[in-house]
C-alpha cells in the first residue's frame, strides 16, 4: 500500500523521530531539570503499548530513524518490551532504532539492546571529574556510567559522547574529552545548552559557552577539516587532522540549523512537538486513546505536520532569553 509521506510546508520530509518515554531520571543534570522536580502523574503518560503504536504509525508515514529520549529511557519500567515490539519495524520500513541515555543503566540492557538491532547509543557525558560529574548531575556516580560505556562497547555497540559545553564547567576539559573520546574510539559531539525550562538558580546565560569558541581552542592544537557529512540530525562534523578524529558541533545558537530538519519529537503524554524550540504542538493521547484503529491517529499527524515552523529562534544575546521555552528538556527529551 503506497502511503503519501510526511512532508512539512517548507518541502521537508519528516523522516527522523524522537520519543520521550519518561519525563523520570535518575539524576537531576544542573542544566535540564530542578533537584526537585515534580514528575508527571503516570496516568497521563502513554502505556508502552501505546507508544508502539504511535511509533508504528509514524513508520507506516515515513519515519525511518527513531530514537528513544527521556528523562532516563532506560529507568521506566519494563521498556525493554517497548524495544523489544519496535525492533520489529527494522528493514521494515524503520533503518535505525537507537537511544540518548546518560548511561547508568546500561551495564544492565547494553547486550539485549544490541541483540534486538541497536546499533548506537549515545551517552550524556559532561566530565570525567568524578567530582565534578556528581555535582553537575547532583545524583549521578561516574564510575557507574563508564561502566555502562564500557559495557555497550563491549556488546558491539557504537558509543556517542554529547557533552554540554558549560562556561566555567568543562571548559578546562575540552581536550582530556577529545582525548578520552579518541583513545576509547567512541564518537563525540559538543552541544550548546538550550534555553529551556524554569532552572530556578541556574541562570544558563551563565553556563553560556558559544561553540564557536570551542572550536577556535580545538583550532589551536589541531588542524581541523569541515565535512560535508550529515546523519540526519543537527550536527555539524568535522575532522581532526592529526588523528583523524571526527568531532560534531550542535549549535541552536550561533548556527540556526533548522533548514534541513527533518525530525519531530513525542513526549511521554503524547505531545508531538514539531520544533524544539517553539511552543507550538498536537496533542496525539486523545486520538490514541478515543479510538481503536489509526485513522485519527494519523490525520492528527498529518494536520501538526502541516504546522512545522521554518526555525525558532533561540538567542542569548538579548536581556530575556527570546525563544525561551517553559517546559523543562526532560519532558520534551533530549
Amino acid at each position: 500500500m503506497n502511503v503519501t509521506p510526511l512532508i512539512d510546508p517548507f518541502a521537508r520530509p519528516i523522516t527522523y523521530l524522537r520519543v520521550s518515554v519518561t519525563d523520570r531520571c535518575d539524576f537531576r543534570c544542573s542544566y535540564c531539570m530542578a533537584e526537585h522536580m515534580q514528575f508527571l502523574p503516570k496516568r497521563d503518560l502513554l502505556t508502552l503499548e501505546e507508544l508502539d503504536r504511535m511509533c508504528s504509525a509514524f513508520v507506516g508515514l515515513g519515519v525511518r530513524k527513531l530514537r528513544i529520549t527521556g528523562g532516563e529511557p532506560l529507568a521506566r519500567r519494563d521498556i525493554m518490551s517497548f524495544f523489544r515490539a519496535v525492533s520489529r519495524h527494522l528493514g521494515e520500513g524503520l533503518d535505525e532504532l537507537t537511544l540518548t541515555t546518560n548511561g547508568s543503566q546500561l551495564r544492565r540492557f547494553a547486550a539485549e539492546l544490541a541483540d534486538i538491532g541497536v546499533r548506537r547509543v549515545n551517552v550524556s557525558l559532561d566530565t570525567l571529574d568524578p567530582e565534578k560529574f556528581a555535582k553537575i548531575t547532583r545524583w549521578g556516580r561516574l564510575p557507574q556510567v563508564l561502566d555502562g560505556i564500557a559495557a555497550a562497547k563491549d556488546a558491539g555497540l557504537r558509543v556517542k559522547i554529547n557533552a554540554v559545553a558549560l562556561k566555567g564547567f568543562n571548559e578546562d576539559e575540552l581536550f582530556s574529552l577529545i582525548d578520552w573520546c579518541a583513545t576509547e574510539d567512541h564518537d563525540l559531539t559538543f552541544i550548546e545548552v538550550m534555553p529551556m525550562g524554569d532552572m530556578g538558580e541556574a541562570d544558563r546565560r551563565d553556563q553560556y559557552w558559544p561553540l564557536s569558541d570551542l572550536r577556535n581552542r580545538i583550532a589551536e592544537r589541531y588542524t581541523v577539516v569541515d565535512l560535508a557529512e550529515r546523519t540526519g540530525g543537527p550536527a555539524r562534523y568535522v575532522r581532526l587532522a592529526e588523528n583523524g578524529q571526527k568531532i560534531g558541533f550542535i549549535t541552536p545558537l550561533t548556527h540556526n540549523f533548522c533548514e534541513s530538519c527533518n525530525r519531530v519529537r513525542v513526549t511521554c503524554t503524547g505531545e508531538l512537538y514539531m520544533c524544539l524550540g517553539q511552543e507550538d504542538r498536537a496533542d496525539l493521547r486523545a486520538p490514541l486513546r478515543n479510538s481503536p484503529d489509526d485513522t485519527d491517529l494519523t490525520e492528527a499527524i498529518r494536520a501538526a505536520i502541516a504546522r512545522k515552523p521554518k526555525g525558532h529562534d533561540f538567542d542569548y544575546s538579548r536581556q530575556k532569553i527570546a525563544g525561551q521555552v517553559s517546559r523543562h528538556m526532560s519532558h520534551t527529551g533530549g
